[in-house]
């Protein structure tokens, strides 16, 4: 299992939009949303970093309002 973590940046006005957006797509875990640098922060749950990539690119970056995002993968010890 892998577990990664995307940071947004959103369209002023849209945080809700994107969030109702996200919390439905395939790999997500939870969504919540930030004050601060960030508007929201996704958990996604996949079975592997291929995965993981692929969900942020061609499912979250599509989502109409999001500005920028960054993606941090999770490691195990």
């Amino acid at each position: 299992m892998a577990v990664g973590y995307v940071l947004l940046n959103v369209v002023p006005g849209k945080e809700h939009d994107v969030y109702l957006h996200l919390k439905d797509q395939d790999n997500v875990a939870d969504v919540t949303v930030l004050f601060g640098d960030y508007d929201l922060i996704v958990k996604l749950v996949a079975d592997d970093l291929p995965s993981i990539a692929t969900t942020v690119v061609e499912s979250i970056r599509q989502i109409p309002g999001i500005l920028d995002s960054k993606t941090l993968a999770g490691a195990e010890f």
